[in-house]
């Protein structure tokens, strides 16, 4: 419905990518999606670890990968938390290259066992807890989940020794706000300057990603992703909670003075960006998944307001911001 707002995802403003050969299995992750790979000449096996593989961004990317890539076996693993929804992985589900794990990737057991016994090969690790506002009630369970989970993820590829591509999903909150006025957004090589228990447990785990690259020479490629917006997104994020809201007629609450800059990104772009990583992307590197479109939190609101044609006098409850 509100693809038309923030501007849909464009090759130039993801960072020039050169094409390497994938390994012959490729795990995914996405709260916990395992992807077993079988090509022409070898076998291959992904595993991609998101909070919600069943949930939003992985269930798109492993829909893609299922869809696109016949010969590649996808094994999903999932913890199947409150945002997940194994309906997200309906299209794939009767696909002879899906499979669907219920479990989580902070049990050791469980994720050596995955890893050994499906000989996976490459990792996309999405799994983590990712609401900024659940993260200021709870921030131990992010901790747990966003910086043990990593750890114990890593730590698994540190000792079964067969993983060739291990790629980190972060987020471009590690680097902290962006101002209205600002010259120029983050770029790859911007300081790491969270601003909340989420964004800094995300930091957290970039950093052990980081040094199991340099420590153990572990094949790792960091992603940053602005925030992404689409069908099956948990009403929890910005765009789905303000829609269904006005939908419902009632009042759209802003934090602050609703002047916070923020890039909006539709699933199907950042899915088709992470497929360009996956295949294309050099170890050692990281990429920013983003957009030169920056809209304030307040101006997504108005526009949502104006498709269903509310006062929005009436309909905005802010902090400091008035219209």
């Amino acid at each position: 419905m509100l693809r038309h707002l923030p501007q849909p995802l464009t090759p130039p403003y993801l960072s020039p990518l050169s094409w390497h050969p994938l390994p012959p299995w490729l795990l995914l992750f996405s709260s916990e999606i395992y992807i077993k790979l079988q090509c022409r000449h070898s076998r291959r096996r992904i595993s991609s670890s998101h909070r919600e593989p069943a949930g939003f961004i992985a269930s798109h990317v492993a829909n893609r990968l299922v869809r696109n890539y016949p010969d590649y076996k996808i094994v999903v693993l999932d913890k199947l938390d409150y945002c997940s929804n194994l309906k997200n992985l309906l299209p794939s589900n009767y696909s002879l290259n899906f499979k669907f794990v219920k479990g989580d990737i902070c049990s050791a057991d469980l994720v050596n066992y995955i890893l050994i016994n499906e000989n996976i090969d490459t990792i996309m690790h999405f799994a983590a807890q990712t609401h900024v506002d659940n993260s200021f009630g709870n921030s131990f369970a992010f901790t747990k989940n966003n910086i043990y989970g990593t750890h114990v993820l890593l730590e698994a590829c540190k000792v079964t020794g067969q993983i060739r591509r291990f790629i980190h999903v972060s987020t471009d909150e590690v680097c902290g706000e962006t101002g209205e006025n600002a010259a120029v957004g983050n770029h790859e090589a911007s300081q790491l300057l969270p601003t909340n228990p989420y964004s800094a447990t995300k930091a957290g785990a970039e950093m052990l990603v980081m040094a199991y690259g340099r420590s153990y020479g572990l094949p790792m490629i960091t992603t940053r992703v602005n925030n992404v917006y689409g069908p099956n997104q948990f009403p929890e994020k910005l765009i789905p909670k303000f829609i269904l809201l006005a939908m419902r007629g009632k009042t759209l609450p802003i934090h602050g003075d609703g002047t916070n800059m923020r890039s909006y990104l539709y699933c199907e772009d950042v899915a088709e960006a992470f497929e360009v990583v996956l295949h294309k992307g050099e170890v050692g590197h990281v990429y920013n998944i983003g957009t030169m479109e920056e809209k304030k939190v307040s101006d997504v609101a108005i526009d949502i307001c104006n498709l269903f044609n509310m006062d929005l006098r009436r309909a905005l409850i802010r902090g400091e911001w008035t219209i």
